[in-house]
């Protein structure tokens, strides 16, 4: 048995919460996880059908995408993950899905506003959307290179990876993570649920305004940090 089966079915278990919460079709979309201290990556394996997948199927790789464990090829997105996984030291799992609203934003080449207190609940900014990769990226090495415009857009807006848990990557999709992979896919089922939001609501009244901030403050922080209330607690 392998020595990450830990790491292989909890990384496998939110890989199947992918179709079952309908973010993405056939082989589209992975979700990895991180083992800090083995300095491993558990990932999907690229093109593999979730009605396919199995526990011994995930892959598992280093942080400079050499293979350690597995017969297939990890997916194509890895070395977005694993250069996240270098430079957001606090997260323990990335999800990336092809969900239609959050897709939707991204290829329209918008962030998606904080329009209201759904929106607040889980983060105080705007759902960030990088800038459009040049072709001299694209050719270079596109999936470290979406990894790099996701770090750029961060440190542009001084956006906390803690905080804001979720981006799109232009013309693309988007990416969300959290302190496990169970959690990157919640953020993914989140993300797609304020995407649709912010496309009714925009679609009623387009001059919609963003939520004020006195409500965004309420409605994070009763929920996150030190004196959160919501809930039962640990």
């Amino acid at each position: 048995m392998s020595k990450y089966i830990y790491l292989k079915e909890q990384v496998y278990e939110a890989n199947m919460e992918i179709p079952k919460e309908e973010l993405a079709i056939v082989t589209f979309g992975n979700v990895s996880g991180i083992d800090r201290d083995a300095g491993v990556v558990a990932i999907k394996p690229s093109g593999v059908p979730y009605h396919r997948l199995t526990v011994n199927d995930i892959v598992i790789v280093d942080l400079d995408n050499l293979l350690v464990e597995g017969n297939m090829r990890p997916s194509s997105d890895t070395k977005t993950h694993t250069l996240l996984y270098k430079n957001f030291p606090s997260i323990g799992g990335v999800c990336h899905t092809h969900s239609t609203y959050a897709v939707a934003w991204a290829q329209a080449g918008l962030p998606i506003p904080n329009l209201g207190t759904t929106h607040a609940d889980h983060l105080t900014a705007s759902v960030p959307v990088t800038e459009v990769m040049s072709d001299e990226m694209i050719t270079r090495d596109y999936e470290l290179e979406t990894g790099n415009q996701i770090l750029d857009i961060f440190a542009k807006m001084e956006l906390s990876p803690e905080e804001v848990e979720m981006v799109l990557v232009a013309c693309h999709g988007p990416f969300t993570w959290g302190k496990d992979a169970g959690k990157a896919v919640y953020n993914s089922v989140v993300l797609e649920e304020i995407a649709k939001m912010a496309y009714l609501t925009l679609q009623i009244n387009a001059s919609t305004p963003v939520i004020k901030q006195s409500l965004i403050d309420k409605h994070y922080y009763r929920k996150h940090g030190k004196d959160a209330y919501y809930g039962q607690g640990c």
